[in-house]
């Protein structure tokens, strides 16, 4: 265990002093090197944990670079993505570009947006970044919260907390920004689904090494945690990737194991009829509404589509028929992202694992 730690403050250490600037950084590392960390806080101020790194020290993507899917070549098949579609506009956002960077402000569909994962509980969210009328652009605090991340926004150095989706500290302090669905597959299947995809580039400008992870075993050893884990809970395996659905201030969650082959199933979720669908690559959740609730689903293997119903409409990875006499309906997005198992009981109580066995 100690040569394990050991290995992750050296990665801290690469991480926070590769080269490479932003314009837009905070060179400030005291505390974290957030000015508002005496004043009030939403969580326990003394569970909020300086991750090594500093402010900033995590350079967050301010300027993104896209490839086309065809010159994506850095990339392997089964490399993961956070992939977002947004009025028209398609892109995705490689894990191995995240694992360095954690924060990607962003413009998608004329929305202005910021990506944000946290590679110690594999868990990535979209927000939208015009909140209470002012456009903000969010960075790495260097602070963490149940080993999850803390963004910062450079215009109030509010700090907020990525899994309680709120600002927890700061001028902006009980603010929920929007959110914007994304979906967390490998890169085979999203540029099967979207071949004209643009996806970030390698060259970034901040000389980082995206073909190494940088967390050594993290996330495959299932006992090595870096900072204490509250409410540790044995259920599953610790870093299991498991997707999680946040319906009226409860928590279920869904195992990949459940959708070996394909399965699609409807689901009376607290009155709510919930559409899940997934493979052995990803899983979503939509709300299905009175017009939808009754048609029947079942997989697809084309290349055109990902599932389709009795009525043959066939329907996208993101909920939308692209064809058929319903062409362009869209399933409600729920609050839902991925997760390692153990940040989810980190946050949430009585949290519920799903069998659809």
């Amino acid at each position: 265990m100690k040569s394990k730690f050991i290995l992750i403050v050296i990665v801290l250490f690469i991480i926070s002093c590769s080269g490479g600037d932003s314009s837009e950084m905070d060179n400030s590392n005291q505390n974290g090197g957030n000015s508002n960390t005496t004043s009030s806080w939403l969580i326990p101020k003394d569970e909020v944990i300086d991750g090594g790194s500093g402010k900033d020290g995590i350079p967050s993507i301010n300027s993104p670079v896209f490839y086309g899917a065809n010159q994506a070549v850095y990339l392997l098949n089964e490399d993961l993505i956070i992939g977002i579609v947004k009025n028209g506009e398609v892109k995705a956002y490689p894990h191995r570009i995240l694992d360095w960077h954690e924060v990607v402000n962003d413009e998608v569909g004329g929305d202005k947006i910021v990506i944000s994962y946290c590679p110690l509980t594999g868990t990535a969210l979209g927000w939208n970044r015009n909140i209470e009328g002012r456009e903000l652009s969010f960075g790495v605090s260097g602070l963490l919260y149940n080993t999850n991340l803390i963004l910062y926004d450079r215009q109030t150095d509010s700090n907020w907390s990525q899994l309680e989706e709120k600002c927890v500290n700061g001028e902006f302090i009980g603010e929920t920004p929007e959110n914007i669905n994304l979906i967390e597959t490998t890169w085979e299947l999203w540029k099967k689904e979207y071949p004209n995809t643009l996806v970030l580039s390698d060259e970034q400008g901040l000389n980082r090494h995206y073909d190494f992870y940088p967390y050594g075993p993290y996330k495959e050893d299932h006992d090595f945690f870096v900072f204490p884990i509250p409410n540790l809970d044995t259920r599953l395996p610790s870093k299991e990737r498991i997707h999680v659905l946040k319906i009226e201030n409860q928590v279920k969650t869904f195992r990949f194991s459940d959708f070996n082959g394909g399965k699609v199933v409807k689901k009376s979720i607290l009155g709510r009829d919930v559409l899940i669908v997934g493979n052995e690559n990803i899983i979503q959740t939509f709300i299905l509404n009175d017009e939808q609730k009754d048609l029947i689903f079942e997989m697809n293997d084309s290349t055109d589509s990902f599932f389709q119903d009795n009525e043959d409409n066939r329907w996208s990875i993101n909920g939308r028929a692209i064809s058929g006499n319903r062409s362009g309906d869209k399933f409600e997005d729920t609050n839902s992202y991925m997760s390692f198992w153990f940040a989810v009981p980190a946050f949430h109580s009585n949290v519920d694992i799903i069998n659809l066995q």
